[in-house]
């Protein structure tokens, strides 16, 4: 199982289309290094900031 991936990669495991996975990188400051993301850190910066929402919208 790889944990770098291109954003089209990123987009098919994660639901989201590839222009989206690249939005969030820049949102949530996700390093693309050499056309490939870190799974592990995008996944876990995206659950973050989805957490911070629902928190403040409480």
């Amino acid at each position: 199982m790889a944990i770098h991936l291109t954003p089209t990669e990123l987009g098919r495991e994660a639901g989201m289309h590839r222009r989206e996975v690249i939005t969030k990188c820049m949102e949530l400051g996700v390093p693309i290094f050499q056309g490939r993301i870190d799974k592990t850190l995008f996944l876990g910066s995206l659950k973050a900031s989805q957490n911070k929402r629902e928190f403040a919208k409480a």
